[in-house]
């Protein structure tokens, strides 16, 4: 594997763990796509550092646990918005 992948991928996981960042907003960080976020954390970064892997993956987990929410609450935010507009 290239250097740089390694060192990006190490890059990734550590803002996600640091910022409890969801994959869309380490992908918008990065300026790289969601896809390429998520096969650093998962595939890539598992033979570089398990460790670190492991933690960033339990992140991810959590935040993919959340999204329904995350999404209702933004959902409920837009009508709310609207409704004062009109």
């Amino acid at each position: 594997m290239k250097e740089y992948i390694e060192e990006r991928a190490m890059n990734i996981a550590n803002y996600i763990i640091e910022n409890n960042a969801t994959v869309r907003q380490t992908a918008k960080q990065f300026g790289i796509s969601k896809s390429t976020v998520h096969k650093d954390v998962t595939d890539r970064l598992s033979q570089i550092n398990p460790t670190l892997a492991a933690e960033a993956r339990k992140v991810l987990d959590v935040n993919k646990s959340e999204r329904h929410i995350r999404g209702g609450l933004a959902t409920r935010e837009k009508y709310l918005h609207q409704h004062v507009m009109n």
